[in-house]
């Protein structure tokens, strides 16, 4: 059985890449020595040193084995294809927000690329989904578990 496809930017794809990259290249052979400093030190029941390393590498093993799924499963926003009409993955987006009585800027991005804090939002979260395939001017609603939010799309843009 396939698994859910992950709607990724190029960027996004490329930063992923790189990771994984990093992890196998560099990280892996950092904790390998670690490892082995670790087990020079004698009786590892004890070994604290040894433990951390172990659970780092654990750490390390499972991260590729995240990132791989991801790739497995990546499907690229081919940005300068997108239809600038209707919001979608890999738009960068302004609003209106109403209860704020403030603009606000969007980049929609595949739930793997989300981060609020950077104004990343997933396709797959409240707000992504009822901004999908909006227009501008179009007002959108979004209900939240505190209640209703209210955002005016103002202008629709690659994400560059």
């Amino acid at each position: 059985m396939e698994g859910k496809k992950n709607l990724l930017t190029y960027a996004g794809l490329k930063k992923l890449e790189e990771e994984l990259h990093d992890l196998k290249v560099v990280r892996r052979k950092e904790v390998a020595q670690k490892i082995k400093e670790a087990r020079e030190q004698g009786d590892l029941s004890e070994n604290a040193e040894y433990d951390a390393a172990k659970d780092e590498q654990r750490d390390i093993e499972a991260r590729i084995e995240e990132i791989e799924k991801i790739l497995k499963n990546a499907e690229v926003v081919v940005e300068d294809e997108i239809d600038l009409d209707k919001i979608s993955v890999g738009c960068k987006v302004k609003v209106h927000d109403y209860e704020y009585e403030e603009d606000m800027e969007f980049k929609i991005v595949g739930s793997t690329e989300a981060n609020s804090l950077q104004g990343k939002i997933s396709n797959e979260s409240p707000v992504g989904k009822a901004l999908i395939g909006a227009k501008t001017g179009e007002i959108v609603e979004v209900t939240m578990p505190f209640g209703v939010m209210k955002y005016k799309v103002l202008n629709i843009e690659r994400n560059i």
